[in-house]
């Protein structure tokens, strides 16, 4: 999962690559590399760490012109993070230079066979064979030399290159990786997601997988690896720049936080008419919804909490099973699925390459896809029978939090497409709820100043155990998953009823219980499982929306939340496990935007 981009205008200078570099870093920050032409000879500056610390070893030459750049941020995969394996890699000559996103699976091969011809390897990186390989086949056409590259390799890429005698070319291409390409008024760029390029055009190119850019000064064109022209058509943007500052926030995560109930907005405009939930997206499926009894939906991460509560919530509500993996094993699983079953996959970035590979998977054996994801041209999107945009903008930190809040009301809304698919008139209360519910989110965050003050006083433990019931369940895991993944604390979640199971033998003084704990059917259950907690001398944290006297003698600390309907639990109490996390991670003066060995959109295996 690495970042890379490229530009090419009259008027470019390194900074503008510094720049376009620092809205990738999110796909990794092990290490970062920048190559540019300077009086026709390509200069190569790398250095281990966040993009700042290239930044700064090229403060004399930040304000200087370039005829064209390439620049790459790194999350190691081959080769351990340090200055030699960190991109843009070389040719023998100096003349080529390539950064390079993905991984190339026949590598050694082609490094041996290289070697044997005469070439020279210095790093022990697997992107390092393209330059090398372009090397060999290059008689003066960068294009040709760079297609019949590609046909060699065999994984995952997208690949930019320069070379010093082409100072007006970029060429790009891609295979499994994202890529998108788009021509400005003065600029014309490449890069691994569109936000780098926001700054200099609203149109931009989704490459398919075998498709090659020619990018030269205020002109961009595709080919095929056949070498055929393509005739693609370029996508708006809607996305600002501005969109990916971070407006006087902190961190990019707490800004994100508190454009939530934006993005349930977002969600929710043009979704819901006279009582009845509106996805004109899924007109073509709506006999197999009527029909619907089992439903496949798989996900990574955060998006598989979404996913639970997607599962609880339309199981409660109807008749309809629906089964839930994690993408990483169902790929590896025998599918149980007939033609013209439906699959859920659901992916923030369009690009996680394990819930790619299940859909592909699904789709051997006939399954139709829908697709809930946020990121407009993805990969998912182009696999997909149908699409559900999340519409929340972009988001910078790592971590997933408006992303969440934003899938959890989206298929709050399949869930009851569904239903009202079935049953012409059913769920009409929830949608006017789902309808309030951008107001009643509101408070849930008024209460942040309050959390602030608690993660003070949990910041020092080392251990967290986070616990739930019901819809509480996939709260407690998301939860437990915020704050390891931001503060490095190791915290697990459990089903509360699974304690005595073995859990319940970590706790004692030092290793504290988050407990969801609304005030629900499932209320004295959740405050028996506390009791338990609490007689082995753990603190108690608990999350719940009702002042109950019993609550507030058994726990420690008590964050409320102001709601009183069951099934959106999950949504109004996430803003507290987010808070939570962030400010313990803050105060650790940890940068949650950036936590270490992880990328936000995760497109190798």
């Amino acid at each position: 999962m690495c970042g890379i981009v490229g530009l090419i205008g009259e008027n470019i200078k390194v900074i503008d690559l510094i720049e376009a570099l620092e809205k990738l870093e999110y796909r990794g920050y092990d290490s970062a590399g920048i190559a540019f032409l300077k009086d026709g000879v390509i200069q190569l500056a790398k250095a281990k760490g966040k993009v700042k610390v290239l930044k700064d070893h090229l403060q004399s030459v930040l304000k200087e012109h370039t005829e064209n750049g390439i620049a790459h941020t790194r999350w190691a995969t081959h080769g351990e993070p340090n200055d030699i394996n960190a991109h843009p890699h070389i040719d023998c000559t100096g003349k080529i230079s390539v950064v390079h996103n993905g991984i190339i699976e026949n590598f050694r091969s082609l490094k041996v066979r290289l070697q044997e011809l005469g070439h020279n390897f210095v790093s022990e990186t697997d992107t390092e064979i393209i330059p090398h390989l372009i090397e060999e086949y290059y008689n003066g056409d960068l294009l040709e030399a760079v297609r019949k590259t590609v046909l060699k390799l065999e994984g995952s890429y997208a690949i930019a290159v320069i070379h010093s005698d082409h100072p007006d070319v970029i060429i790009g291409a891609r295979k499994g990786s994202p890529l998108v390409v788009g021509k400005g008024d003065s600029v014309v760029g490449l890069a691994s997601d569109v936000t780098p390029l926001l700054k200099f055009m609203k149109d931009v190119i989704f490459l398919e997988d075998g498709e090659i850019a020619l990018l030269r000064k205020n002109e961009l064109r595709i080919f095929g690896t056949d070498g055929i022209e393509h005739n693609c058509k370029p996508v708006e943007i809607t996305w600002s720049y501005e969109d990916a500052q971070k407006s006087g926030y902190k961190h990019f995560m707490l800004k994100e936080i508190f454009e939530e109930p934006s993005c349930i907005v977002s969600v929710l405009t043009g979704r819901i008419k006279d009582g009845r939930v509106v996805l004109q997206e899924l007109e073509p499926f709506e006999v197999s919804l009527k029909e619907l009894q089992t439903l496949k939906v798989v996900a990574c991460g955060t998006s598989s909490h979404a996913a639970l509560v997607f599962k609880y919530f339309l199981e409660n509500m109807s008749d309809v099973t629906v089964d839930v993996d994690v993408s990483s094993e169902f790929r590896y699983k025998k599918p149980h699925i007939k033609p013209g079953s439906i699959m859920v996959a659901i992916s923030q970035s369009g690009e996680t390459a394990d819930t790619l590979e299940s859909v592909r998977l699904a789709k051997k054996y006939g399954a139709k896809i829908i697709s809930v994801t946020n990121v407009l041209g993805s990969t998912l999107t182009r696999e997909s029978d149908i699409v559900l945009y999340l519409n929340a903008g972009p988001e910078i930190s790592v971590a997933a939090t408006k992303s969440y809040v934003a899938q959890l009301v989206m298929l709050y809304l399949l869930a009851i497409k569904i239903i009202q698919s079935k049953e012409s008139t059913g769920k009409r209360d929830f949608v006017d709820k789902l309808l309030r519910l951008p107001e009643v989110f509101e408070n849930s965050l008024k209460g942040a100043e309050s959390i602030h003050a608690i993660a003070k006083k949990y910041k020092d433990f080392k251990h967290f155990m986070y616990i739930g019931r019901g819809y509480g369940y996939p709260t407690a895991l998301e939860g437990a998953l915020k704050l390891k993944e931001i503060s490095y604390i190791h915290a697990t979640a459990y089903p509360a009823g699974e304690l005595k199971h073995g859990p319940i033998a970590m706790l004692g003084p030092d290793f504290p219980v988050f407990s969801i704990i609304p005030y629900d059917s499932l209320f004295q259950k959740m405050k028996s499982n506390v009791i338990e907690c609490k007689s082995r001398n753990a603190k108690i944290l608990a999350v719940t929306n009702d002042e109950n006297y019993e609550l507030k003698e058994l726990a420690d600390d008590l964050i409320y939340v102001n709601t009183s309907d069951e099934q959106l639990y999950p949504v109004l109490m996430t803003p507290a496990i987010q808070l939570f996390a962030y400010f313990v991670a803050d105060e650790l003066g940890l940068d949650p935007d950036k936590p270490r060995n992880l990328a936000k959109s995760v497109t190798v295996e």
